[in-house]
């Protein structure tokens, strides 16, 4: 017979898309049964059925959850896999599962049982251990975003807004080939009067 945990009050969350729908509900089915063996008492389930690349704000049973759990409504989150929790990224999982642990609310992954722990210590490395992976995504990300705009600008394409300068040169160059005011607001995306601002005296 299974020992009855301390964590008596469950809640069980699933993200559904319609191409899964099928698979969704037989997880959820087993979530339901893994609950019964350890003598959980499921207190609610929350089911999204959207994307799963919106975000936390547009998954409105997934914000329902955390405020929830704020409130200490359940003491165990049950789950199929992290990425049927989220697919935001390392970065935003970890956020989420510390912000369930600040709450007091442990987490379960279903398939995923080297997450769970009942020891606080081995949690709080395995949330360490993720929190570095999730940092070195963040740099991995910046590192290929400075690449990217390094790379734009060795090609001679301009980055961010234009400048006083290159707006000037670029309407003189335009004004130079016959182009008209209106034109060359409507090709630059300025306002005509940026047009007659940095008209050049002489062309």
């Amino acid at each position: 017979m299974t020992k009855p945990s301390k964590h008596k009050r469950v809640a069980i969350y699933a993200r559904v898309s319609t191409k899964d729908k099928q698979d969704v509900q037989n997880q959820v089915r087993e979530l339901r049964q893994w609950c019964t063996r350890m003598n959980y008492a499921i207190v609610k389930e929350y089911i999204d059925s959207e994307s799963g690349s919106k975000g936390r704000g547009e998954r409105k049973q997934f914000t329902q959850m955390f405020e929830d759990a704020s409130r200490r409504k359940f003491d165990l989150l049950l789950f199929w896999a992290l990425d049927r929790f989220t697919r935001e990224g390392l970065a935003k999982t970890i956020f989420y599962l510390q912000q369930l642990d600040s709450y007091g609310v442990r987490f379960h992954s279903y398939r995923e049982e080297y997450l769970n722990s009942d020891n606080e210590l081995v949690r709080d490395i395995l949330l360490s251990v993720l929190s570095s992976l999730a940092k070195q995504e963040r740099l991995r990300i910046s590192e290929r975003t400075k690449a990217g705009l390094e790379t734009a600008r060795r090609k001679g394409k301009h980055i961010g807004a234009p400048t006083k300068a290159h707006l000037k040169e670029e309407i003189k160059l335009l004004a130079k080939r016959g182009m008209s005011k209106p034109k060359i607001a409507k090709k630059l995306k300025i306002a005509r009067q940026t047009v007659y601002t940095y008209w050049p005296a002489k062309l």
